[in-house]
């Protein structure tokens, strides 16, 4: 259990981040086209996973900007962009923001995503959500940096992403 905060009042997680030199969990997830889509899909790319409570939002639209930007500079990176908005939202903003480089995922159909990645929201007006949160995976889906936000209304750490991809 991890406790964030949502505008500074306390939320727990259900869960525990993946530590750093773990292997990320399997999931299967919904793809943009409706396809259940594994981690295993995406073998062979070193990954950034943003997992998000939901793209209608502020901080959520502002990250998957920034990263799709930044993802676009790299070669062999995939940003796997995960929240429990359904398939049709997700693909819609994408198309809105005219963003190229994001792979949007839906949880809606796995519930049990939240839990093996630690950050389903257990309380409070966002329970069920994702907390913000994001892994860096090589290619082999090992993790090789991982945040979980501390606070929901705040942006990741974009540098530290990239760098952790740089190593």
């Amino acid at each position: 259990m991890a406790v964030i905060t949502f505008k500074g009042n306390p939320l727990r997680t259900v869960g525990t981040l993946p530590a750093v030199g773990s292997v990320a969990p399997a999931f299967k997830l919904t793809s943009a086209d409706l396809k259940d889509v594994t981690l295993n899909d995406f073998s062979g790319f070193r990954k950034i996973i943003s997992i998000v409570p939901s793209l209608d939002t502020p901080v959520c639209a502002v990250s998957a900007q920034k990263f799709n930007n930044e993802v676009a500079r790299l070669s062999g990176v995939l940003l796997l962009n995960i929240s429990a908005d359904l398939p049709f939202a997700q693909k819609r903003f994408c198309d809105s923001q005219s963003l190229k480089n994001v792979v949007t995922l839906s949880t809606f159909r796995s519930p049990d995503f939240g839990k093996a990645y630690g950050v389903q929201i257990a309380e409070g007006p966002l329970a069920g959500l994702m907390s913000r949160a994001v892994l860096v995976l090589d290619a082999a889906n090992h993790i090789i940096w991982a945040e979980q936000v501390p606070e929901i209304a705040q942006e990741p750490d974009y540098a530290l992403v990239l760098a952790a991809l740089k190593k």
